[in-house]
This record gives structure tokens, C-alpha cells and sequence, in this order.
């Protein structure tokens, strides 16, 4: 069966493996906050549909209301354990919202998902109620794809082997990276450790705060430098630069 991913920006992607449909932390709109989507286009309407959606953590910059009231009402949301009075709207819609934690193991359809740990803050904001584990996630079917979240470089590496296809968070979204984040470097020796087949960078080349001057050495350059690394560290696996909007096949 074919695997394809489609990447719409920042961390928001779209696999379909097989006949199911996964969309990973959608953001789809043209603000976030106090940010603006300086890269891409807005992803198109389409983008939104999907039979699964799984949202890493809680931060706004993943768990985003506004796009999620875009998923259709018959698709499983699946979000960390606490998620839920945070998405009481996208609940009343009919959307299934499944609470998960670092463990547990879902079927659907095709597909097995394993629930994995990340090494990030889980709640929505400092001091904030809503509150719940920071997440991976290991989509298993016909392919294997890993989509490690928002992590540090303190994660299980035994998780994510030699999967078909790892999605690699290289960057952020501002002048400086939390503690929590992986950079081009760091996320290039993840691979090194755990030898996907294939690694697309996500979480870079998207958003950058409103009124402050434009730097494209940490907008643009994170996912280059990424693939620089993977060739020196990881030579074996095959970094795919995507644009915003375009896919890889497998």
C-alpha cells in the first residue's frame, strides 16, 4: 500500500497510509496569537479532513481551537489526558475525543498507534488549569511514522527505530528555542540514534512574531541545516525538504 505525506507547515501534516487518513497538530489559519504565518500559503480547506487527528500537547501552537473546529464531526481527536475541558467546543461539534498518556496503545481501523513521551512542557500556558502529558505519537500500519511532538533530546530513542518515515521537529517559531525543543543539530543526531528510512523537518519555516524584524536564518535555514547534519552524522537516511503544501510517497 502507498504511505503519503503531505507537510502544510510549522508541525501540522497530513499521512495517509493505506485508506486512513492522520493529521498531526493542525494549525490552519494565517495568525496564531501574536504570530503571523510569513512562510506558505494558508493550507487549503481539504487540509482539515481527516479520520484521526492527534494533538501532541497543549500549547496553542498544537492544540489549536480554530483549526480543530475544522475537522469533521466523524473523526477521532485523540489529545493528552486533561485535554478535555479545553476541548469541550470541538467535543460538542460530535468530534470523539480520545484523552491518551504515555503507554497507551490504540487501534484504529488499519492503523496502531503507540502513545509516547516527549520531553516538553504539557500545559497550555505557564500557571495555566489545562494541563496534561507532552505526547509522541508511533502511527503503525502498513508503514511505521514517527512523530516524536514537541520534544528535548531526553526521549526513549528504542521508540522510534527504524521506522519508514520520522517527522523531526528542527526549529521553532521565534528568536530563541525553549528549553523542550530539539534544534537542526540535535534533531540530526536523534536520527543518527534511531535510523528512519526517510525524515521530513517539521516545526520551522512558518510562523515569526508580529512586529519584530524578520530573521531568515531562523525561519528559512533550520531545515537545511537539518538536512547538512543528517548527511554528515546519518548518511543512510533520506532527508526530503518539503515545501509547504507538497508530499512524499512511499
Amino acid at each position: 500500500m502507498t504511505g503519503t505525506l503531505t507537510w502544510w507547515g510549522h508541525s501540522t501534516t497530513t499521512w495517509r497510509d493505506g485508506d486512513t487518513t492522520v493529521l498531526f497538530d493542525p494549525v490552519l489559519t494565517t495568525r496564531l496569537g501574536h504570530l503571523r504565518r510569513v512562510r506558505g500559503p494558508v493550507p487549503p480547506q481539504d487540509a482539515s479532513r481527516a479520520d484521526l487527528v492527534l494533538v501532541s500537547h497543549l500549547h496553542a501552537d498544537h492544540a489549536h481551537l480554530p483549526s480543530l473546529r475544522q475537522i469533521p464531526p466523524a473523526a477521532v481527536l485523540v489529545a493528552p489526558t486533561g485535554s478535555r475541558r479545553l476541548l469541550k467546543p470541538i467535543v460538542a461539534r460530535g468530534v470523539t475525543l480520545w484523552e491518551v498518556e504515555p503507554g497507551d496503545l490504540l487501534d484504529f481501523g488499519s492503523l496502531q498507534v503507540r502513545v509516547l513521551t516527549a520531553d516538553h512542557d504539557g500545559r497550555r500556558l505557564p500557571g495555566s488549569s489545562h494541563r496534561g502529558p507532552a505526547l509522541g505519537y508511533l502511527v503503525e500500519g502498513p508503514h511505521r511514522c514517527w512523530y516524536p511532538g514537541d520534544t528535548g533530546p531526553n526521549l526513549a530513542f528504542d521508540e522510534g527505530m527504524n521506522v519508514d518515515i520520522a517527522l523531526m521537529p528542527v526549529g521553532g517559531w521565534g528568536p530563541t528555542l525553549d528549553k523542550g525543543h530539539l534544534d537542526a543539530e540535535q534533531a540530526a543526531y536523534v536520527v543518527r540514534r534511531t535510523h528512519p528510512v526517510h525524515a521530513i523537518p517539521v516545526h520551522w519555516g512558518t510562523w515569526w512574531p508580529i512586529g519584530l524584524r524578520q530573521r531568515p536564518e531562523l525561519i528559512d535555514q533550520p531545515a537545511e541545516a537539518f538536512a547538512d547534519h543528517v548527511a554528515r552524522v546519518a548518511p543512510t537516511t533520506n532527508v526530503h525538504l518539503l515545501r509547504h503544501g507538497q508530499s512524499i510517497e512511499l
